[in-house]
């Protein structure tokens, strides 16, 4: 069997000006390739670590609840550890995103702020609690 190296998610964006500022420069995800060409443009933006997290459609609503107070994300949603949470969705509002809520105290004790992307990727931003 092999061994999974990477991980990536592929986002199509109508407006990829708009999406590389947002996630680039203001999430500040790392420029680590550009593959633009004749065929269309592809840039490769990284954090410092990645995780795929599977949810049933129970936990799913369950942290809804927790994060917007109701069931509000599709299949996919981005979470991103930062920081600090609140200061960064009000920068992200800034460039386009839009606060669904937040910042909300998890019971895990993180403090999340649930936002739509430009692009309308469903995020959540995290700070985990002391």
């Amino acid at each position: 069997m092999a061994e999974v190296r990477e991980l990536r998610v592929t986002l199509t964006v109508d407006d990829f000006d708009a999406a590389l500022a947002f996630y680039r420069d203001t999430l500040g995800l790392e420029q680590l390739a550009d593959w633009s060409g004749d065929d269309g443009r592809v840039v490769l933006l990284g954090a410092a670590a990645g995780r795929l997290e599977l949810f049933d459609e129970r936990q799913a609503e369950s942290v809804d609840r927790i994060e917007v107070g109701r069931r509000v994300a599709g299949k996919v949603r981005l979470a991103f550890e930062v920081d600090d949470s609140g200061e960064l969705a009000e920068r992200l509002a800034t460039a386009g995103g839009e606060v669904i809520t937040g910042p909300v105290e998890t019971p895990w004790g993180d403090r999340n702020v649930r936002l739509t992307s430009p692009d309308g990727t469903q995020l959540t931003l995290f700070t985990p609690g002391g």
